[in-house]
């Protein structure tokens, strides 16, 4: 089993890593101290278990959730926190469990036993379907399968593996749907599968912009003050 523990704080990330060596002596644990090194350290080895502080400060830990979600669909997540009102956001955004510091082994040893009796497949997340209203049908798509979704005569248009789709929607209704599956902002007009982007790159003026996969030829700009953030899910 290989574990990661991520928390800002080095005596909590030492005492949960104690902890699970006495609970799971063969278990393989890594540890890193925030948000951007998560990401990282995701893209880089398969873990089956990631401890995670709810509240790293570089990356909102409802975009990072998702995020850790799309990279590794079959690794289970646990909120680390020192407030206990958190355990509601941990099962809004479907983590496996909490654990509350300062760490309790009996609760420790639950969570442990939790993690270890679900089954391992992929997300509701990695399913999941989205309706789309085009041309006097409904199309039922993959979210997976969707691209990138840009602004375009009053309404979105929706790019995907396959096909390309028109709805009356703005781009904000579609980010408030899909914000929380993987897709970001990158500029204004623009709503990107973080898992799809194949290509960032300098452009004009000292800007950065993004290609798609399967859609090369496009050249999507990043807004300056979104780049920080879209490096650090993309893991650079």
């Amino acid at each position: 089993m290989r574990i990661a523990v991520i928390d800002d704080e080095r005596p909590a990330r030492s005492e949960l890593k104690h902890q699970l060596s006495e609970l799971l002596p063969d278990a393989l644990i890594d540890e890193g101290d925030s948000g951007a090194k998560a990401l990282e350290m995701a893209g880089e080895a398969d873990y089956d278990l990631f401890f995670l502080d709810i509240d790293l400060g570089d990356i909102n830990g409802t975009v990072l959730v998702n995020a850790l979600k799309n990279m590794c669909p079959d690794m289970k997540i646990v909120f680390v926190t020192a407030y206990s009102e958190y355990a509601v956001k941990a099962f809004e955004l479907e983590v496996e469990d909490y654990i509350l510091k300062p760490f309790d082994k009996k609760r420790m040893e639950k969570m442990l036993k939790k993690c270890g009796h679900k089954k391992a497949g992929k997300t509701q997340e990695a399913v999941r379907r989205i309706a789309i209203s085009t041309e006097g049908k409904t199309i039922f798509e993959e979210i997976g399968n969707i691209v990138y979704i840009e602004t375009y005569n009053r309404g979105c248009m929706i790019h995907t593996v396959k096909n390309d789709y028109f709805e009356g929607k703005t781009i904000g209704e579609f980010e408030k749907k899909l914000g929380e599956m993987g897709f970001y902002r990158s500029q204004k007009s623009y709503l990107v599968n973080i898992n799809k982007v194949k290509e960032l790159f300098l452009w004009k003026n000292n800007s950065f912009a993004i290609k798609m996969e399967g859609y090369e030829n496009d050249i999507l700009p990043v807004g300056r003050e979104k780049i920080k953030v879209l490096r650090q899910l993309l893991g650079g």
